[in-house]
């Protein structure tokens, strides 16, 4: 693609294209760097995209520094792309995976990088004691042969999957985590997590927006999802994500209607992990997905707003 003019995606002319804001690379789990992502993300006519890495900032530097050279040397105008700096923080909740998105986060910020300097050391300890158990089970692998194979990423139980499928351990990576490393697999080790509440709060401390993550997919009832968000909008919530790939419409209008209630501004995105998530696209998840700018307007008019208080 010529990078000198901005795709536009199909939409139709005067209106502004779409953004997404619920992104990965393969600095976690998901299968573009940084920079590819960058670059499809203007084949796809995006607005604005925000890399949400889990537990780790180490892409951003990469797809921003890589947009901005983009802009000067093609694109000198409101028209290109911006990529904001996020982060997924995965924490616990009575026991459930609860997931905190960050965006703008000032991720310069020297404490915000001590704490996740913490949660770095906390995950390399749990993935040597899981490697351990996968020798006990069969499969040789050690924390050095995963980073070895996958450089620069953060490990996760995706990477011990793609690890034992590409030696011939596994026939699908769904094998993997049904045998081995699901939540009550013989290899699963759990690790220490900071709660929801902590991690929005460690979010606002940089500065950035703390989103409630796809909560639908946390099946839980109504009593209890609506009773985790009043706590986390006590702690400081600013956003919810109510427009996501997998949602139907009655979920996302279950989504709005929570977020009406507790005066919390709407997010969305589509979850890319490129071919760890097979179907599911940048921009419009399994097809249908579309997050129009005005969100992402939203959420700048109330960041503007605290800057200026």
């Amino acid at each position: 693609m010529n990078k000198s003019i901005r795709s536009h995606g199909g939409f139709p002319r005067g209106t502004l294209p779409p953004v997404d804001l619920h992104v990965h690379s393969n600095r976690s789990d998901g299968t573009f760097s940084p920079s590819q992502l960058v670059d499809y993300a203007i084949e796809k006519g995006l607005a604005a995209f925000a890399l949400t890495d889990h537990d780790t900032i180490d892409g951003l530097d990469e797809a921003i520094s890589y947009a901005e050279s983009l802009t000067s040397r093609h694109c000198p105008d409101s028209s290109a792309l911006e990529v904001i700096p996020g982060i997924e923080f995965s924490t616990e909740y009575q026991g459930q995976d609860v997931h905190i998105v960050g965006l703008y986060i000032d991720y310069h910020n020297e404490a915000f990088q001590k704490q996740l300097q913490e949660f770095v050391s906390s995950r390399e300890s749990r993935n040597r004691k899981m490697c351990l158990l996968l020798q006990e089970h069969g499969i040789h692998v050690t924390y050095e042969d995963l980073l070895a194979e996958f450089p620069d990423a953060v490990i996760t139980r995706a990477h011990y999957a793609k690890y034992m499928l590409n030696h011939g351990y596994i026939k699908s990576m769904k094998e993997a985590f049904e045998r081995y490393i699901d939540d009550h697999g013989p290899c699963y080790v759990p690790r220490e997590k900071v709660t929801p509440g902590q991690a929005v709060k460690l979010i606002l401390a940089a500065d950035g927006i703390p989103i409630l993550a796809h909560p639908i997919l946390y099946r839980m009832s109504d009593n209890r999802l609506d009773t985790l968000t009043a706590a986390l909008k006590e702690a400081g919530l600013i956003g919810i994500e109510a427009i996501y790939s997998t949602y139907t419409p009655a979920e996302e209008r279950q989504i709005r209607a929570l977020a009406v209630k507790y005066h919390l501004l709407i997010s969305g995105g589509s979850d890319f992990h490129g071919s760890n998530k097979p179907g599911l696209d940048l921009a419009v998840g399994y097809g249908r997905l579309f997050v129009p700018y005005s969100v992402l307007q939203n959420l700048k008019n109330i960041r503007s707003s605290a800057s200026n208080t």
